[in-house]
């Protein structure tokens, strides 16, 4: 295990939907990575690009519409687009942070594949839902393609599967920028969905949880920590009710008592509370920690945020 090797999820705050709010967002996040940067660690980010993808997949729809003689651009397109998009803005915010410290140090963002299983029950339960707000015309000739529609107050819109992920084709080129202490940007997004059909890899029709990606990740680099800086400096018990009350540490029999317990939102802390457990429990010595992204620093340093270990 490389005790000084870190992967870092970041979470919506760091992004923005609209360019220039995206430019100010990633510039706060680079500023994060600058300080983990100078605390001597090696660095993998993934991130999260829900508002992005849904963007895109609108964007590029829409553009269909108009202009029939255009296809509408798969999920997995747009996964990869929006991956590359972010990680361009993250990748030039981090380079020029580090410069105006003094720090020489390459930035790369990876367009990543992660593998998933076709029997996945994500597939014939879907929870993700994206893209633009449609008719009812509009969402059974959705449905008549093989596509999920839900139902909502301003109309209907595409909804599609969550699988866990399997492998992360592109781990050894992530694995050799961190071996020759560059900074990697990979993963975004949970990583773009594929299906391994002999030597090709089929894109699927699914967004992957970006905090499982980024526990799958860390696992795969032999990372020590897994980092998650989000919207909030700890975990919070009973959140939104009087008894709330936030905690500075969970083992892994803990954590998985309050999952069982309904805690933890789906979407939301849910799942960086599984991942964290996934990557703890999987060898000895590794920690998770959860904590705000202005408090990056403080949070690898053991002064705030939630701790997760082993029991």
């Amino acid at each position: 295990m490389n005790d000084n090797r870190i992967v870092a999820a970041l979470g919506r705050n760091a992004f923005g939907t609209l360019f220039p709010e995206q430019k100010k967002a990633v510039a706060r996040a680079a500023s994060a990575i600058a300080d983990l940067v100078e605390e001597k660690y090696q660095i993998a980010i993934t991130f999260s690009n829900g508002p992005q993808v849904g963007m895109l997949h609108t964007a590029m729809t829409e553009f269909s519409r108009l202009s029939p003689e255009y296809t509408v651009a798969p999920m997995s397109v747009c996964g990869a687009l929006s991956q590359g998009y972010i990680g361009y803005d993250l990748q030039n915010a981090i380079r020029t942070e580090l410069l105006n410290r003094g720090i020489f140090k390459p930035v790369s963002t990876i367009i990543t594949q992660v593998r998933v299983d076709p029997f996945d029950e994500a597939f014939s339960e879907p929870t993700k839902v994206i893209g633009r707000y449609m008719s009812r015309e509009e969402a059974d000739a959705e449905v008549a393609k093989g596509n999920y529609v839900v139902e909502e107050e301003k109309g209907y819109r595409r909804i599609v599967a969550a699988p866990k992920p399997i492998d992360i084709y592109e781990i050894d080129a992530v694995r050799a920028l961190l071996d020759a202490n560059q900074l990697v940007i990979a993963g975004g997004g949970g990583g773009i969905p594929v299906l391994e059909q002999g030597t090709r890899l089929k894109g699927a029709s699914a967004i992957i949880e970006k905090d499982l990606t980024a526990a799958r990740m860390a696992d795969m680099v032999d990372a020590s920590t897994l980092l998650f800086l989000t919207g909030t400096e700890k975990v919070a018990i009973n959140y939104g009710r009087e008894d709330q009350f936030y905690v500075d540490r969970l083992s892994v029999s803990e954590a998985r008592r309050y999952v069982e317990e309904g805690q933890f939102e789906a979407g939301s802390m849910l799942p960086k509370i599984e991942a964290s457990i996934e990557f703890v429990s999987a060898r000895p010595g590794r920690r998770a920690i959860i904590t705000d992204l202005s408090l990056a620093k403080e949070g690898i340093n053991g002064k705030t945020g939630t701790l997760i270990t082993a029991d």
